[in-house]
Order: structure tokens, then C-alpha cells, then sequence
């Protein structure tokens, strides 16, 4: 556990007097606060491991994309050894190596006095070699771009600068025992489907990621076209007629590094495929009466080799449907219903933060690699559709943040507080086999609350 300290913004506020660990309070300052922005970029962006794109986007040795690691734009490269994060700043005289979205080359070429980089951010050297442009004081293995750590995990990559800190696994925790049932359980893994789609919202990052960490309560007023005009809508009725509630039972998972999910009932989509009680029917039977989304029939012993007893349980019972990487990625797993039946989508989302009141939403969408092409184009096109940053679903979402934002300047509204007082009351149900902490019932704050609790310990954290 780290140690707190008292930071104080100028105005001699505290930043532990924004948050009221003991009612679940959290001052709308927090989401407006330019002070506030700027330190987060330091102890938390700059401090914790941060998800960057997916490895297929790069396949090729000398492919790179640019994406931003917090407030610092990063190269992300393959070369021959594999993917590597870079600070993309010339450390000649600061000006960006690479002002592309992405390319292949393999050698990384300042514009504006030709400093040279290999993928992996080594200095190659300076035009006029004989002249020694670059110096004599440093040598060239002194000169290379600022690195950042990088792992990979499921295709996904992260990274982060600080270099001596927890290991990627230890940042994982508790949820990479869920993690793996989503990107660790077919031979081959997945791929994304095109390049992400990316739009700037005028919101403060925060509102889009306290929403990430699985919550579910805005399901029922937000997206409540989902029972009138969507897939939950009563047949036969006019005007919609259908309920939501059900499905916002199940168990959600929070983490000590505030990764989180919501892990939805399925027994009684198994129960309406089948005509029998899902208690009676073993894994197997359930996995191929409603695999998990993305996996097709064929990939079935593939899941029974990759994940362990305890694993298939939970993925056949309540499996992990949406939650977050913090501090600002959000997954989707979910099922489509279709005239044709269900369709498995899988989506990532990252928001990027721009400043104390705009981010960057980066959607993608994915597939498992053995996927059948005409598959991977619905699941793209109902990905789009629904999940992407044009889709039904993320429209509405993304039309709150910016009120939110707003409202958080306000002379008198920044001191009124957001509220995460709905609480589970039952632990993790009765043989449930999965670690970290874990609540039974109908959704609560649980997981939002403990978003916010790890942010609070972050921004006060002894440096």
C-alpha cells in the first residue's frame, strides 16, 4: 500500500478533501479541475500501465502507429524483436519524430534536423556525420528516444514509464484470472478489424472512465430505447413493453487496481435455447448452446484447452459482458440478437485524455483470428452499428460527459457531489470460483466506488 500524502492544489484545498471516503462522495471539481488534470498526467498516466492499440494493428516489421501514453505522444513499433514504446520527441530540439497516424519504415527521420531513430528508439546519428552534429558530450546509446516499458498481453499492448514499478501481471492482480477467459482462451487470439475509429468529445476523461468501470444503473434510463425500439422490446407491442432489469443481475468483479466487470446471468438465455434447466447440462453443453461472444462451434475445444475448470464455470454461468482496464480502457463482450439469432461483438475502447475537458474516444473492434470472414463482417458492421463512436449505444453515452463537465465549473455546482452509495450487501455467491472482490444481486456503485478509491490513492500517493 503507498503512503499518502496531503498534495494541495493553490487554492489550499486538499486533493483527499475532494473525495469523502466514509459517505462515497466525490466533489464534481474533479472532473473540471486544470490543476487536477495536470497532476493526474504525472501520478497516474505516467505512473500506472496505460492500453495502447492491439499488436495485429502493427503485423509487419518496421510498422509503427503513433498513440498518446497520457498527455506524451509514443511511437509503437514492431521490429524484429518485437513491439516497442517510444516518447515520440526528438531529443535534439523537441519536435515530434513521427506527425503520422501510422506507417512502415525503419528508420524514424526528425523533419527538422534529420536526427535518425531505429523502431526500438536507438539513435542511428545526424546528416554530416563528419561535421558530428549530435555532439561530442553524449555518446549515440546516450541520445536514443525515452523508452517506456512495454508488455503484451492477448494481442493487447501496454505500456508505461515507470520503469521500476509493478510488473504488468501485479498490475493485473486479481482480474487476470477473468482477463483470460476474454483474451487468452482460443489457439490463435485475435485480431482487430480495421483501424480504430476516433472522435474528440469536450468532456474531462474522467466521466467516460468512472462510467467504464462497469456501471450499470444507466442502462435502464440511458439506453432505454433498448426496450422500446431494440432487441428487448416485448413482440407484438407498440410501444416497446420490454425490461430491462433482468439484466442487471449477476455478480460484478472489483479489483484492487480498480479493473472491473460485470458479469451477467446467462441461465436463462441457456434456459430459452434449450428447454432445460442449465443445472443439467454440463459446460460443454452450455458452451455450445451460447458460446461465449466471438467464438464460434469450432473453437469450442480450443476453450476446454485453454481455460481451467473453475474459468469455463464462470464463462458458462456469468460471464465477464463489459468492464474496464484502468484508468481508461473499457471491453465489451457481448451478445447481438439478430433476426438470424445472436451474434457475438467484441469492442475496446480507450479515452484518451486532451486536456481537463476534451478527450479522444479510440473504438475497436475484434475478432478471434479463425473467425469465418462473413462473420467477422457482421460482427464489424454490428459493431459499428451499435458500439462504435457513431453507434446507437455509445451515443447516448457520450452525450452525458460533456453536460458533466460543464456543470463541473459552475460556481456553486463543482462543490456538489457525486454519489456511490448504492452497496452490495452479499458477497460473491454461493460457489462462486473466482478471486478478488465480488457482489451478488441486482448492479450496485461497488465497482465505481473502488474506481475512485484507487484514483484518490494514486493523486495522493507519496512520489
Amino acid at each position: 500500500m503507498q503512503k499518502n500524502s496531503q498534495r494541495t492544489l493553490a487554492d489550499g484545498t486538499h486533493i483527499s478533501d475532494l473525495i469523502n471516503l466514509e459517505t462515497r462522495e466525490v466533489a464534481m471539481r474533479t472532473l473540471s479541475d486544470p490543476e487536477l488534470y495536470e497532476l493526474e498526467m504525472e501520478r497516474i498516466f505516467a505512473k500506472t500501465w496505460v492500453f495502447l492499440g492491439h499488436e495485429t494493428e502493427i503485423p509487419k516489421s518496421g510498422d509503427f502507429m503513433v498513440r498518446d501514453l497520457g498527455s506524451d505522444s509514443v511511437l509503437v513499433t514492431r521490429d524484429k524483436d518485437g513491439i516497442n514504446v517510444s516518447l515520440n520527441v526528438c531529443p535534439h530540439r523537441g519536435m515530434k519524430i513521427s506527425t503520422l497516424d501510422c506507417g512502415n519504415t525503419q528508420a524514424h527521420v526528425c523533419i527538422y534536423h534529420g536526427w535518425a531513430f531505429k523502431p526500438n528508439g536507438d539513435f542511428i546519428g545526424a546528416p554530416v556525420e563528419k561535421e558530428s552534429m549530435h555532439g561530442k558530450l553524449l555518446t549515440k546509446e546516450q541520445l536514443g528516444l525515452k523508452k517506456a516499458r512495454v508488455a503484451i498481453y492477448g494481442g493487447l499492448i501496454f505500456a508505461t514509464w515507470n520503469i521500476d514499478g509493478p510488473s504488468f501481471d501485479e498490475f493485473l492482480g486479481d482480474a487476470k484470472w477473468y482477463f483470460d477467459t476474454l483474451w487468452c482462451r482460443t489457439d490463435k487470439g485475435m485480431e482487430v478489424l480495421g483501424p480504430p475509429q476516433r472522435f474528440t468529445i469536450r468532456a474531462n476523461w474522467k466521466t467516460a472512465c468512472e462510467q467504464s468501470a462497469s456501471d450499470g444503473f444507466h442502462v435502464l434510463t440511458l439506453h432505454r430505447w433498448l426496450s422500446e425500439v431494440g432487441p428487448y422490446r416485448k413482440p407484438g407491442s407498440e410501444g416497446g413493453g420490454g425490461d430491462l432489469t433482468p439484466e442487471m443481475y449477476g455478480s460484478e468483479v472489483y479489483t484492487a487496481h480498480a479493473h472491473t466487470m460485470r458479469c451477467i446471468e446467462l441461465d436463462r438465455k441457456i434456459r430459452r435455447l434449450t428447454g432445460k434447466d442449465p443445472s443439467e447440462l454440463s459446460v460443454k453443453e452450455k458452451l455450445e448452446a451460447l458460446p461465449p461472444p466471438g467464438v464460434t462451434q469450432e473453437m469450442i475445444p480450443e476453450l476446454l484447452r485453454n481455460l481451467s475448470e473453475d474459468q469455463l464455470k464462470v464463462i458458462t454461468w456469468r460471464p465477464p459482458q463489459v468492464g474496464n482496464f484502468f484508468p481508461n480502457g473499457l471491453f465489451e463482450f457481448v451478445y447481438i440478437p439478430t433476426p438470424d439469432g445472436v451474434v457475438g461483438v467484441m469492442a475496446l475502447h480507450a479515452y484518451v485524455p486532451k486536456g481537463p475537458d476534451k478527450l479522444e474516444f479510440v473504438n475497436w473492434i475484434l475478432a478471434e483470428k479463425d473467425t469465418p470472414p462473413e462473420l467477422k463482417a457482421t460482427m464489424l458492421r454490428l459493431g459499428v452499428q451499435l458500439l462504435g463512436t457513431s453507434g446507437m449505444v455509445e451515443q447516448d453515452d457520450s452525450d452525458t460527459w460533456p453536460h458533466q463537465t460543464i456543470a463541473a465549473k459552475g460556481a456553486v455546482s463543482k462543490h456538489i457531489t457525486l454519489k456511490y452509495q448504492a452497496m452490495y450487501e452479499i458477497g460473491k455467491p454461493e460457489g462462486w470460483p473466482g478471486p478478488g472482490d465480488v457482489g451478488d444481486g441486482f448492479t450496485k456503485d461497488d465497482t465505481q466506488w473502488r474506481w475512485w478509491q484507487y484514483w484518490h490513492e494514486l493523486m495522493t500517493a507519496e512520489s
